[in-house]
């Protein structure tokens, strides 16, 4: 029997230890990743060229998310929980079995992928045409080459995770970050002036290509020896037996119901971004498009990668665990505890994210083809996204914890109202903003879609489980929040003196950013602890005793 977990100190240290080297190597692959990040924009900028790189590039993991990646997260990782507590030969029969199936329908959905190019283009790139769209398909074939590295890069990890082996699917993506980095170097190296959709050269097009798929590849490979350590040795087999097929297709049906709504709301979101990038350039706006937006997205996902998904991942195999025992009580306690410490990292990066907008995206982006009113643009949208991070973290957990149950129905109802919501406040955005303003106003449609999905969630977790630990949720919250407000003012602060100072650019930014935020951090930390806000307490003391020479 799996002792309680309880809910106090000792449950959030032991999430926190579970997750610790997770959030290094998560830390380590969103660094490398963001510089990827600011060597594209360096090398092809935020226009047409960025836009049909882009766009052609999130089309394999739109693939793969559709047809298995929601199906590893909410099916796969609880099943073979349940089969190894059921049996432990039983439950490695079943993972080899399962690992096959999904190499053999990896296979298949790449090659597909391959020959629907044109028409991923014809979904997710609005109003692309001529020599853009032309370069956006011979991308997105060559790209969906990495559907299958993906698959089985992401199939593996789940593997590791159930047997409680967190790091290397967390430090494999710094492999992949820097491949590309040095594929974006050498392509800044080897090219003269700006580079467009009409100018690009075929060998700069096979440079692009083979740097991307190279580094899914690597990251694939990097996992091997950490599969192998664990015991795990793939023997390819579909004997299945009676009933498993249709264990994992009950579940996989909801899974896939839930992921196709979020992928059309996805769909119409960046087909909009695409169309408003090309009215910008046709109203000489400059590029206010889909690259713009994605890069604002890709840091607003930085604070919830390093912390939330390291808990997240820590806590789903011992959720799972907890509901198969059906022990209701210790599964909220979980969701408390991850939620309450996920908050004390998500909290102050919002605010850091709405008050240093410019200065955290000129310091990145602000080089090469990109300049500082293209970063600006970037800063806009980010501000907006800073709104959704509290709530998108809290939805994410709470999907972890249906799926902990095997219930992948519920959030599929549930995403109807998300997207249903997103996709109303983007085609509104669309129709009444102005073309410079339309792609932050998607953005404040995220922002609503993910605060309705957390509301809704609450509500149906709170009946489900008997209770959601609320009253002591909402206290860390009111202490986190008013600790949050030092951090806000003196960045802002330090916002604003620096730009009338120094005025924008790189150094002022940089200036900004450094002195704004170990300083708002400080004081953040300080109220933090004269507040005793718990949770704060528990990971400097988790981080402490990691130093050298402590315990």
């Amino acid at each position: 029997m799996v002792p309680p977990s309880g809910g106090g100190k000792g449950g959030a240290s032991s999430i926190l230890k579970s997750g610790a080297v997770m959030a290094l190597g998560t830390l380590a692959s969103r660094i490398t990743g963001f510089l990827r990040t600011a060597m594209l924009v360096a090398a092809l900028g935020v226009g047409a060229l960025a836009d049909a790189y882009n766009t052609a590039n999130t089309v394999p993991f739109i693939v793969y998310d559709l047809l298995l990646g929601g199906i590893l997260t909410a099916v796969v990782v609880p099943l073979i929980v349940r089969a190894k507590e059921r049996d432990t030969a039983y439950g490695e029969r079943y993972e080899q079995r399962l690992f096959t199936l999904a190499v053999l329908a990896l296979a298949a959905m790449t090659a597909v992928a391959v020959l629907l190019g044109p028409v991923f283009i014809g979904i997710y790139g609005g109003s692309m045409h001529g020599s853009q769209r032309e370069l956006a398909v011979l991308f997105a074939r060559l790209f969906a080459v990495q559907i299958f590295f993906l698959g089985v890069s992401a199939f593996a990890g789940a593997i590791l995770n159930t047997r409680k082996r967190f790091a290397a699917p967390m430090w494999a993506p710094v492999l992949n970050n820097l491949v590309i980095i040095g594929t974006a170097a050498a392509f800044l190296l080897v090219s003269t002036g700006k580079v467009n959709p009409d100018t690009i050269a075929d060998w700069q097009i096979a440079l692009l290509a083979g740097g991307t798929i190279g580094g899914m590849a690597l990251q694939t490979v990097a996992l091997w020896p950490s599969l192998r350590g664990s015991g795990f040795r793939w023997r390819p087999r579909l004997d299945f037996q009676k009933g498993e097929i249709g264990q994992i297709g009950k579940m996989a049906v909801w899974t896939l119901a839930y992921v196709l709504i979020t992928q059309i709301g996805f769909a119409i979101t960046t087909r909009l971004a695409n169309s408003a990038g090309v009215k910008g350039r046709l109203e000489h706006l400059g590029d206010v498009g889909y690259t713009p937006y994605f890069n604002a997205y890709q840091l607003f996902q930085l604070p919830y990668a390093i912390i939330g998904v390291s808990l997240i991942t820590a806590l789903l195999p011992r959720m799972s665990e907890h509901a198969a025992g059906g022990r209701m009580r210790e599964v909220a306690d979980d969701f408390s505890n991850g939620l309450r410490l996920c908050s004390v990292v998500i909290l102050p990066a919002a605010g850091l994210m709405a008050v240093l907008a410019p200065e955290i995206t000129t310091v990145l982006f602000a080089h090469g083809a990109t300049s500082v009113a293209d970063a600006h643009v970037i800063a806009e949208v980010l501000r907006m996204f800073a709104i959704a991070l509290v709530p998108f973290a809290a939805y994410q957990l709470m999907l972890r914890v249906f799926y902990a149950m095997q219930d992948t129905r519920t959030p599929t109802f549930v995403s109807v109202a998300v997207v249903a919501t997103n996709i109303a406040c983007a085609l509104t955005a669309y129709a009444v903003l102005p073309t410079n303003k339309i792609i932050v106003g998607i953005a404040g449609g995220f922002a609503l879609a993910q605060t309705m999905g957390a509301f809704v969630g609450w509500l149906i977790l709170r009946r489900r489980l008997g209770g959601m630990d609320g009253r002591r949720v909402f206290v860390s919250y009111v202490k986190l929040v008013i600790a949050l407000w030092p951090l806000v003012g003196f960045g802002y602060a330090v916002h604003a003196i620096t730009e009338a100072v120094l005025g924008t650019g790189l150094l002022p930014g940089l200036v900004a950013l450094v002195v704004g935020g170990a300083g708002g951090g400080a004081l953040y930390l300080l109220f933090a602890k004269l507040l005793r806000v718990g949770e704060v307490q528990t990971m400097i003391s988790t981080i402490t005793r990691r130093l050298p020479g402590r315990g």
